[in-house]
């Protein structure tokens, strides 16, 4: 199979020619990339595959419907697994809406006898975070491939693990990082690939999180360092990934520092509460928190989460401003790559709007991109957001230059498009030729998730990490040529001034 998109063997070419890149793309319009699966559907079906799902909750959804519904004619989900039976039993009903037969249903306990059962080609990993690396290890060992929700784990000892067992089975660990797939991103790749600024030297990178989407990470098992890893792997892995393959480098070296000083007691008792409380849906105060949320009015919250509280005890609502959080909510990151290049990054989780800055400095001007995600609109009610329509910017400097507005590309889908091709390229046997080669293995999984855990490293010592002193056998992901060093320049246009 001649599949561009579908990590290398080991020992492949780790590049692919950027001339040739630049002038396969100006035949094709990049029309093949952004389409998504269409293309391999006209030459017929591919031979079906089989899988099997672990973890159930508000993420899992989209996976299921993708293989039950969406690729159908080319999967099929033979075994689901989850810790809570009443979420693995709606998770089975679910397959008759989406036209598909009801698949076992499998506790965590037996995993093992689900694979053994089952005989799945792949197994999808939507579990909390922290359990990733255990079901992703057991699954190769079986024999089965795997696609794995980002993060794919939150230690460099878990990393490691992987990195071991891929090494040892030879089977393929992918993970689901939609971010590099949504057409605006994808499209910065191809200015980087395409020279437009020339050798990247720094960028800046700031993510804002907003108190609907930020407070929600203070409420659930995100909330512990042991679940996830905190903000720094759970919600940064997707953001170090996209530098990480805009720039197609491997991180060397971590500086950072972090606290917690917005959901706290302190701020709850500020904001003229009493304190906090353990959860939302029993909190005595919750008609005077603007926090507060409501399970019982959100149908589909309520079905997965309190309706199935009954099984394992855990609360979808508790408290933002519990003592007991142990995750940072202000973060500031430098990261040194191995091609020179130097990242700069923040991450906040309270802002008054949600989304993301970025502006990369090269030999040959600058490229600045950025999208408003959401803002509050005033009178709604609390928790409604509305979409700031033509958000989206992209803007190139040259070096002495005016700058130029790029138009934004758009697509359809969860994740401003990037979820449908996302999909395509990791459950088709044979998806659409990938010139960005988006297709994420353990490598690129591994890469996010240890400037991450460099980063809470910092937090603890406040001393600058090598990526290298936390993992043996990290090799550079296969990614498509960008420019290097060596490569001549253009004088830039003569500043007439007078010092």
């Amino acid at each position: 199979m001649n599949d561009s998109s579908c990590p290398p063997a080991l020992g492949s070419s780790s590049a692919v020619d950027r001339r040739t890149f630049v002038k396969s793309v100006a035949l094709a319009g990049l029309g093949l990339a952004a389409t998504g699966w269409a293309a391999t559907h006209e030459r017929g079906p591919a031979p079906r595959r089989r899988f099997v799902q672990v973890g159930l909750g508000s993420r899992a959804e989209m996976h299921q419907r993708a293989v039950q519904q969406t690729f159908a004619t080319h999967c099929e989900m033979v075994g689901l697994c989850d810790r809570n039976p009443g979420r693995l039993e709606l998770a089975r009903q679910r397959s008759l809406e989406f036209g598909a037969a009801i698949p076992p249903g499998y506790a965590a306990e037996d995993f093992d006898r689900m694979l053994r059962e089952t005989r799945p080609d792949v197994v999808i990993v939507t579990t909390v975070d922290a359990t990733h690396d255990d079901y992703i290890v057991r699954a190769l060992d079986a024999g089965c491939d795997v696609i794995t929700e980002k993060p794919m784990t939150t230690t460099p000892e878990k990393c490691q693990s992987i990195l071991d067992a891929t090494a040892r089975t030879g089977k393929r660990c992918r993970v689901a990082f939609n971010y590099r797939y949504s057409p605006p991103r994808t499209q910065v790749k191809e200015l980087l690939m395409q020279g437009a600024i020339g050798d990247i030297l720094s960028v800046d990178f700031h993510w804002m999180l907003d108190t609907h989407h930020g407070a929600d990470y203070f409420r659930r098992w995100h909330s512990h360092k042991a679940n996830s890893g905190g903000l720094m792997i759970h919600k940064a892995t997707h953001h170090f990934d996209l530098v990480n393959w805009w720039l197609g480098a491997l991180p060397e070296t971590v500086w950072a520092t972090g606290k917690r000083e917005f959901y706290t007691p302190a701020t709850a008792r500020r904001l003229g509460l009493q304190g906090a409380h353990e959860r939302c849906h029993t909190c005595p105060e919750k008609a005077a928190c603007a926090f507060a949320l409501d399970l019982a009015a959100a149908p589909r919250l309520k079905r997965l989460y309190l309706d199935q509280e009954q099984h394992d005890g855990y609360f979808r609502d508790r408290c933002v401003f519990r003592p007991d959080i142990d995750i940072e909510d202000t973060m500031n990151v430098m990261v040194k790559y191995d091609t020179g290049a130097t990242l700069s990054y923040s991450l906040n989780a309270f802002n008054s709007w949600e989304g993301y800055m970025i502006a990369f400095n090269g030999t040959k001007g600058r490229l600045e991109h950025g999208e408003v995600e959401s803002t509050y609109a005033a009178g709604k009610e609390p928790g409604q957001v509305e979409r700031d329509h033509g958000a989206i910017h992209t803007r190139l400097i040259p070096l002495r230059g005016p700058a130029q507005e790029i138009e934004p590309r758009t697509g359809v889908g969860g994740h401003g498009g990037g979820d449908p091709v996302m999909l395509a390229d990791l459950l088709l046997v044979e998806p659409p030729a990938d010139p960005f080669l988006r297709a994420s293995d353990e490598h690129a999984g591994a890469a996010s998730c240890l400037i991450g855990a460099a980063a809470n490293r910092c937090f603890a010592t406040g001393a600058p990490v090598r990526i290298a002193d936390l993992v043996t056998g990290l090799r550079k992901p296969r990614g498509a040529a960008m420019p290097g060093p060596g490569e001549p320049l253009p004088m830039p246009p003569a500043c007439r001034w007078t010092p």
